[in-house]
C-alpha cells in the first residue's frame, strides 16, 4: 500500500472516530445523564451542560401556550433553530468558512429540569452563522394563572468553535446576556406580541461567571417575564 493511501486511510479512521464519538456516543451519554438527573426545580437559575457544568444563565420567561410562543417569535423575526446533528453541524461549519448565511443553524444542547431545550430560536447577524442572537426555552412545570411558563436563556453568539466537552460544533457567547434579553423583549414589543412585562429583581445572586464552555458572562440579576398575546 502506498504512503498516500495509508495516510488517507488513517485520516478516514480519525474522522469516523470523531463523528462516532461526538455525534453518537456522547449524545447517548447526554440522554442517559438527563434521565438520571431530574434537574433543578422551578427555582433554577442556570442551565447546565451534558456533564452537569453550569450553562448559560436564565434571563427571560414567556407566558403563553406553545402556539403563542411560536407565533410571537416568528412575528418578532426569530426563526426556529435546526436540531443539532452531524449534517446541520457540517453545514454551519461550511457556511462559516465561506461566509454564507444559515438562518436555521443549530444550537448546542443545554439542560434544565433534566431535559434539553424544548424550543430554540435565532436571529442572524450579518451574512455568517458565526454571529447570531439566539434563545433556548424550557417549559416549566408551574403555570402562571393557567398559562404555561417558558424559561429562557437568551445569548449572542460571536464565533464558532468546537465544544470542549463533546467536540461538536458550538458557539462562543458575548458576555452581556442582559443585552440579548432586552433585544428579544424589544423585538416582541415591536411585533405587538406582548400583553405586559414584569421584572424580578435579584433573580440572580451571582452577577458574573462562566458557562460550561468557559465563556464569561455578566448580568444585572433581573429576570424579565413577558406575557404573550393569546392566540385568537
Amino acid at each position: 500500500m502506498s504512503r498516500r493511501r495509508i495516510l488517507l486511510s488513517a485520516a478516514g479512521v480519525i474522522v469516523v472516530a470523531y463523528l462516532v464519538t461526538a455525534y453518537l456516543i456522547l449524545p447517548r451519554l447526554d440522554g442517559a445523564k438527563a434521565r438520571r438527573d431530574p434537574g433543578p426545580g422551578d427555582a433554577a437559575r442556570f442551565t447546565h451542560t451534558h456533564d452537569g457544568l453550569p450553562g448559560d444563565p436564565l434571563n427571560i420567561a414567556l407566558v403563553g401556550s406553545e402556539a403563542d410562543v411560536v407565533r410571537a417569535m416568528l412575528a418578532a423575526g426569530w426563526r426556529p433553530a435546526d436540531p443539532l446533528s452531524f449534517r446541520s453541524s457540517a453545514r454551519i461549519s461550511v457556511d462559516t468558512v465561506i461566509d454564507q448565511p444559515d438562518p436555521d443553524a443549530p444550537v448546542s444542547n443545554l439542560y434544565l429540569y433534566g431535559r434539553r431545550e424544548d424550543l430554540a430560536y435565532e436571529k442572524p447577524i450579518g451574512h455568517s452563522p458565526r454571529e447570531r442572537h439566539h434563545v433556548r426555552f424550557w417549559k416549566s412545570a408551574k403555570p402562571d394563572e393557567g398559562r404555561p411558563v417558558w424559561m429562557g436563556a437568551a445569548t449572542r453568539d460571536i464565533r464558532v468553535e468546537l465544544s470542549r466537552t463533546t467536540g461538536q460544533v458550538t458557539h462562543r457567547i458575548s458576555p452581556d446576556v442582559d443585552a440579548e434579553r432586552d433585544l428579544l423583549l424589544a423585538d416582541l414589543a415591536r411585533a405587538h406580541a406582548l400583553v405586559e412585562t414584569s421584572w424580578t429583581d435579584g433573580f440572580h445572586k451571582e452577577l458574573q461567571g462562566r458557562n460550561g464552555g468557559g465563556d464569561p458572562w455578566h448580568t444585572d440579576g433581573r429576570l424579565a417575564t413577558a406575557v404573550l398575546s393569546p392566540q385568537r
